[in-house]
């Protein structure tokens, strides 16, 4: 327990995969003037120096984000406009987890409620959290953001997005997971839920989608579900593949994606078994 650092995983295939999908909703979600309550269940440290620590350890960025970080892509626009905010000498050496893609689209009106358990990266959020400008729109909290989050719901005016996007580190967050997530619909059955999940050999891993779309069923629930595959080595440590399952998703995010993930795979594939997957299904 607590020994996963994301760190070691900044600027991964992963997290382009979580960060293009967080942004288009967040979009979305904005085009309409009401207030948005914007929740983060496992929020990291906030943001990442990829030349130093655990980045350096791992350099997973060097097969992620600085594959194509100089590059033009409709597709990637958005997010690598996010990435160059960090970046301001043109030289890439940050890179923005969700916490901090999420308070720099902040509008006045929004709020952002952060969660981050671990003793050490709790430390390091709240400090980087304090030196943003619109630190006062941003509550952060020291506790575990799956049993945290049923009381911020339903948030304010009904209008939210919850990023669940737990390390995996323990079996109990598969689990864990969908318990949340039939709480939070119990809650808030009308809220946008971008779930991010690894795609590894495991059991529980195998079985977890399936198990939450079981949870949509019973509550009626459209969703659209995002994978990305860069390699499929057998035996092979590294993260090869993940995704993104949306509940109540924007009608226009099907079609960015279905544009988005062949470019993806392309520009981030690390061998001839890279691949992705897109499917929605509709209530």
């Amino acid at each position: 327990m607590f020994s996963y650092r994301h760190a070691f995983h900044a600027g991964s295939h992963a997290d382009i995969l979580k960060h293009l999908v967080l942004i288009e909703l967040i979009h979305y979600l904005q085009e309409k003037p009401g207030a948005i309550t914007f929740i983060d269940t496992h929020a990291g440290a906030g943001i990442y120096n990829l030349q130093d620590g655990f980045a350096q350890i791992s350099k997973e960025a060097q097969l992620g984000i600085e594959r194509f970080a100089t590059k033009v892509m409709p597709s990637f626009e958005n997010l690598l406009r996010q990435v160059q905010f960090e970046n301001q000498t043109g030289h890439l050496s940050i890179y923005p987890g969700s916490p901090f893609i999420l308070a720099r689209l902040l509008r006045p009106q929004d709020r952002l409620k952060l969660f981050e358990l671990h003793p050490k990266e709790i430390l390091i959020l709240q400090g980087n959290v304090a030196q943003l400008p619109n630190a006062k729109q941003i509550d952060v909290y020291a506790s575990n953001g799956f049993s945290g989050l049923k009381a911020l719901l339903p948030p304010p005016g009904r209008r939210g997005l919850i990023l669940i996007d737990p390390a995996y580190e323990d079996k109990n967050d598969y689990r864990l997971l969908e318990t949340t997530l039939a709480e939070g619909l119990q809650r808030f059955a009308t809220g946008c839920f971008a779930l991010w999940y690894p795609i590894l050999p495991r059991r529980e891993s195998i079985a977890l989608v399936d198990r939450l779309k079981k949870v949509l069923a019973s509550y009626s629930r459209p969703w659209l579900q995002a994978e990305l595959r860069v390699a499929n080595v057998s035996g092979e440590r590294r993260l090869q593949a993940s995704g993104m399952l949306i509940v109540n998703p924007p009608w226009t995010l099907k079609e960015k994606l279905a544009l988005a993930l062949p470019e993806l795979k392309t520009a981030l594939a690390q061998d001839n078994k890279a691949d992705f997957h897109l499917s929605s299904a509709e209530v």
